[in-house]
């Protein structure tokens, strides 16, 4: 695990509490300092993964897991009030699960079922969007179902996103060359925006919405797992401070100010 702190100099990525189960491909929410993690693929038999964790910004604990072993899933939401969907079991799903800061509920699943998709948003206002294929569907989720809406610009899969349901970024990815496309939604469409400096895929991102983020860790087109780490400040993309540990399907909470990256390949 490693916590970033943009107060110090130009920000600075420091060593955390380890994850209890090493995985990757790994859903992850809430903060740097309260954080939840599910799934994954790991080590163990079988490689797909059920457990969940709770990180308290020193340490992680293990709770209760999911009803859905999978990896390649995402989720969004805090320690308390979360959704995690998708993912590979396999085959892909759409399995959505909800957590009430207890215990994971089996609700309504993706319209496409898909593993390596990003998501944005809350609980009760998700974004899916990208995956497995790769696609471009994107999917908006009202606490209750998913509808789909407008296709990225780009299919893609192994991206990463950040923001809210109407408020969020898609950056890098899979199409199936690894590429450093960025595309805006505004709550009804996807539009092209400046590229990261480095294409990447099977990146993490965190941010509060569109203008705002920071992306981390990943692959690059030679194949090589990188530790870098760009900010975002609603216009360009800015090569900032390397994690201490280059990694791909790393984990990932927070914002662009204080944010967490934990697990990875």
């Amino acid at each position: 695990t490693e916590e970033w702190n943009a107060g110090v100099a130009i920000g600075a990525w420091v060593t955390g509490g380890n994850l209890n189960t090493a995985r990757n491909n790994l859903a992850s929410m809430g903060t740097r300092d309260d954080a939840l993690t599910a799934g994954g693929d790991y080590s163990g038999s079988p490689e797909f993964f059920d457990g969940t964790e709770i990180y308290n910004g020193t340490a992680w604990a293990e709770i209760n897991n999911l009803n859905t072993a999978r990896n390649q899933l995402r989720g969004v939401g805090t320690t308390t009030a979360s959704l995690v969907f998708g993912g590979d079991t396999p085959p892909s799903t759409g399995v959505t699960e909800s957590w009430n800061g207890y215990t994971w509920t089996e609700v309504n699943d993706l319209n496409t079922a898909r593993a390596s998709l990003e998501s944005a948003g809350n609980q009760t206002a998700a974004l899916a969007f990208g995956g497995s294929g790769p696609t471009d569907v994107t999917e908006s989720w009202n606490g209750t179902s998913w509808t789909e809406v407008n296709d990225l610009n780009t299919a893609r899969r192994f991206l990463a996103g950040f923001g809210t349901s109407t408020s969020a970024l898609a950056c890098g990815g899979q199409t199936p060359t690894v590429i450093a496309n960025t595309e805006t939604w505004n709550g009804s469409s996807w539009t092209e925006v400046n590229d990261l400096n480095t294409a990447t895929q099977q990146l993490a991102g965190v941010g509060s919405d569109n203008t705002s983020g920071l992306v981390f860790a990943g692959e690059t087109p030679s194949e090589v797992y990188t530790a870098k780490t760009e900010s975002w400040n609603g216009t360009n993309w800015s090569e900032i401070n390397d994690m201490n540990t280059a990694r791909r399907r790393t984990g990932s909470s927070g914002v662009q100010p204080s944010a967490l990256a934990f697990g990875g390949e």
